[in-house]
């Protein structure tokens, strides 16, 4: 007899290596070209900053660093060029308990997130099968489900 069904069995998590942030860079900045964008010396410098971080920055954070490189960088340039990136599905949009709006780079495939609530470094992982946990969710409550997001909180290794 197979084993009951519970819901809450998920695969084992594997964390997941991005690619080099220079690679991931440069494809941001192609992607933005080839969608018609201008690559001016500031945008590209809000999208060197976010591709180099491994953490989740929110636009402070992006103008702060970009402003390292570029000096005349403007707050209203890393909102757009976020939008731009967002739009795109180049970073995604995170959340943090404290309600701090912040992103990451976004990945292929389903991955969800492991979010240090002190540095705020991110580490991205797959591994969660929740299509059952799904079924019987929607069974239960009629809701057709589309997507679901996964974020975990926590301090990482270095702060805890």
């Amino acid at each position: 007899m197979p084993p009951a069904y519970n819901p809450f069995v998920m695969d084992r998590p594997q964390l997941v290596k991005d690619p080099v942030a220079s690679e991931r860079s440069n494809s941001w900045l192609e992607s933005l070209r080839h969608n018609g964008y201008r690559l001016t010396a500031a945008r590209r410098a809000v999208v060197d900053a976010l591709a180099e971080s491994n953490y989740s920055v929110t636009p402070a954070d992006l103008f702060a660093l970009g402003r390292a490189r570029h000096k005349r960088l403007g707050l209203v340039t890393v909102y757009r060029t976020l939008e731009k990136l967002e739009d795109l599905g180049l970073v995604q949009r995170v959340h943090h308990p404290d309600g701090c709006r912040a992103y990451v780079s976004a990945f292929e495939g389903h991955r969800h997130l492991l979010l240090c609530e002190n540095c705020r470094r991110v580490e991205i992982f797959r591994g969660d099968d929740l299509k059952d946990f799904s079924r019987h969710l929607e069974g239960e409550s009629g809701f057709e489900i589309r997507d679901h997001w996964l974020q975990f909180f926590g301090l990482c290794s270095q702060c805890h």
